[in-house]
């Protein structure tokens, strides 16, 4: 009889014990659960702004922006077109500029031509036979007319024409050599103080320079200008192509 009845006791409390546990794991589940759900919506109130959803585009303002993209694309095209074609037009202007500067032919006018000076003529031009040179004392051919001059004279160029060179010369000193056209050229010597420079088209009985002392070739026969002609790059007589004037005393 005890037995049964130790035997009673044992399982109430086996019960007892099964119950208790079973209630207190219900408990620390829905514990549990409550925290869970608490710690979630406190990540949601906390999340940061970059990880909210950004409204949508709508069609309308897609097709607005690409419309806008577009026309400035456009634009921007049209500002190159007309940048090429201004560069494209000067260059022709440039190109047809230099044309016409080449096309303008420069004409000896003999009719218009003057004395680089007024003086006499020391040394006359002689190709065909020698004269005496009294400084070099000796006989020889000259290619040019050497005019007497005081020293600060003016020289005049013969006519109108490009200068070509401006040289500095033993025999002539300092030599100007002008491109009159039509194959001539003027070629003038012991000049000192220029006017004009290289590449500049002097005008007739316009004012070259002035006369310098003489070089160790003519100490002789004085200050001078030493004037060459030049039809095709050979020496031709000045004297054809100049005016005829009192200061020619030569016979």
């Amino acid at each position: 009889m005890r037995k049964q009845q130790y035997i009673a006791t044992v399982a109430c409390l086996v019960a007892g014990v099964i119950g208790f546990v079973s209630v207190y794991a219900t408990d620390k589940g829905k514990e549990r659960r409550e925290a869970e759900q608490e710690i979630a919506a406190q990540t949601q109130q906390e999340a940061p702004a970059s990880y909210e959803v950004k409204p949508e585009i709508s069609v309308e303002d897609a097709t607005k922006k690409a419309e806008e993209q577009a026309l400035k694309l456009a634009e921007q095209e049209k500002m190159k077109q007309e940048e090429t074609q201004q560069e494209a037009e000067k260059k022709q202007d440039e190109e047809k500029t230099v044309e016409t500067a080449a096309t303008v032919t420069q004409h000896f006018d003999k009719g218009s031509a003057v004395w680089p000076i007024e003086g006499d003529v020391l040394l006359d031009y002689s190709m065909d036979s020698t004269i005496y040179f009294p400084t070099l004392e000796q006989y020889r051919c000259n290619p040019a007319m050497v005019i007497s001059g005081n020293v600060n004279d003016k020289v005049f160029a013969m006519a109108t024409g490009k200068i070509t060179d401006i040289q500095e010369n033993e025999e002539t000193g300092c030599t100007v050599i002008q491109d009159l056209g039509d194959g001539y050229a003027a070629v003038y010597g012991q000049l000192k103080e220029l006017n004009f420079a290289k590449g500049d088209t002097p005008e007739a009985g316009q004012v070259l320079g002035y006369v310098s002392e003489p070089t160790k070739y003519y100490t002789t026969e004085g200050s001078n200008v030493y004037f060459q002609l030049k039809k095709d790059g050979k020496a031709v007589d000045p004297k054809e192509y100049l005016p005829q004037m009192a200061m020619d005393t030569l016979d």
